[in-house]
């Protein structure tokens, strides 16, 4: 291939962000290395212990995540209706594919019995190879 033509082939898929992501998943599965951010950790706030095993049970029953880390109690500050709020809370960390987020979003509203549970998450961009394995194969999240 001349490198006029890769320098065109190299532009497409980089203007073109879809067919740079299907290129990168087609890259992983042929070589069987990482697509960076197809993993994310979703770091959850829950009341008291309890509450916080109970989700993460329900969320790995449901598939929506590999693994939760329950972290132990934490002090929070916060506005909260104008107020400021000093509470205690556990954090979670959910390990979940990127794009089951949504999905764990909307069940976490359901399940959460805070009005506004706080739920936010960041994507894996490098991790042991071994991990990212067992995340793809062992972890069971299903599509």
């Amino acid at each position: 291939m001349s490198p006029s033509a890769v320098y065109i082939l190299t532009a497409s898929f980089l203007t073109y962000p879809m067919l740079w992501t299907l290129s990168l998943h087609l890259h992983s599965a042929v070589t069987g290395s990482y697509v960076s951010g197809t993993y994310s950790i979703v770091f959850v706030n829950c009341p008291n212990e309890q509450i916080a095993r109970d989700i993460a049970r329900a969320i790995l029953e449901k598939k929506l995540a590999a693994s939760v880390n329950i972290l132990p109690k934490t002090s929070t500050l916060h506005f909260w209706k104008g107020e400021i709020e000093e509470t205690t809370e556990i954090l979670l960390l959910i390990k979940t594919k990127t794009s089951k987020i949504h999905m764990l979003s909307s069940y976490m509203r359901l399940i959460h019995p805070f009005e506004i549970p706080e739920l936010f998450s960041v994507p894996m961009n490098q991790g042991d190879p071994h991990y990212l394995k067992w995340l793809k194969e062992e972890g069971m999240i299903e599509d």
